[in-house]
């Protein structure tokens, strides 16, 4: 199922057993090891003694909802991917749990097919952005204008003041702007950052580019330009588009 050998760890976490036991039996299924909570204090605790490469975490439980396990897990240090379920199929709930670190979510009823192509596809972006942070150790910070990140530090700065990101705004931030200049479709967007092998929802990528531009352009001049209709592109602004009279002489 991963790009190795090793066999992913993935905790399932849902107060009603049969759908614990349905996703439980799919992903060992397809490749997985798979341990359960029932609760959220639950996951939380499972969470930081097994170290599972996965969480699926349901959103709506009695004790602790999942958006709030997965607040203390980031606010731990635990930036292990989240694949939230939950059945209010809302903008509000989708934005609420990418923006707290979510990495995707599924919308119950789910069919069993879907959740798993979502776990292989967070899988294998977590597989690929760490093959990517070894090789950008060596590669040294990414610069455009006066934007600069470094992957090995997992530091943002733009005009020397500190930016702070989540994980998947950093992840997209990076591979704008490693393939800065170039207009980037949204289904390559969601393959490369997200793991996405199909076009699916262009939302999130909308999403994530709408948090950077409120973090990025209060400091300088915009650096994410929309293509429209294709994607988007991060670049410098153009000097003749911030002189109306253009250059002397």
């Amino acid at each position: 199922m991963s790009e190795n050998d090793r066999i992913p760890q993935v905790l399932v976490v849902d107060d009603e057993p049969n759908i614990r036991e349905l996703v439980q039996v799919a992903l060992k299924f397809h490749g997985c090891s798979v341990t359960t909570a029932a609760s959220g204090k639950e996951a939380i605790k499972q969470a930081e003694a097994s170290k599972p490469d996965l969480i699926v975490l349901d959103v709506m439980m009695p004790d602790m909802d999942g958006f709030e396990v997965c607040r203390r897990l980031r606010a731990g240090g635990n930036e292990v991917p989240v694949i939230f379920l939950t059945a209010r199929d809302t903008s509000s709930d989708t934005v609420t749990g990418l923006a707290i670190g979510g990495d995707d979510y599924v919308t119950k009823p789910f069919s069993v097919e879907a959740l798993v192509a979502r776990v292989r596809a967070v899988l294998r972006r977590a597989s690929r952005t760490a093959t990517g942070e070894q090789e950008a150790r060596s590669a040294g910070p990414l610069r455009v204008a006066d934007l600069e990140l470094d992957e090995e530090r997992w530091t943002v700065h733009r005009a020397g003041v500190p930016v702070e990101l989540s994980p998947t705004e950093f992840r997209l931030l990076a591979y704008l702007m490693r393939h800065q200049g170039r207009v980037l479709t949204r289904a390559q967007l969601l393959e490369k950052v997200w793991g996405w092998d199909y076009s699916g929802e262009s939302q999130i990528v909308e999403t994530y580019v709408s948090y950077l531009r409120r973090k990025l352009d209060p400091l300088g001049p915009p650096l994410i330009h929309t293509q429209r209709g294709v994607g988007y592109s991060l670049r410098p602004e153009r000097r003749d588009h911030l002189d109306p009279a253009g250059p002397a002489g």
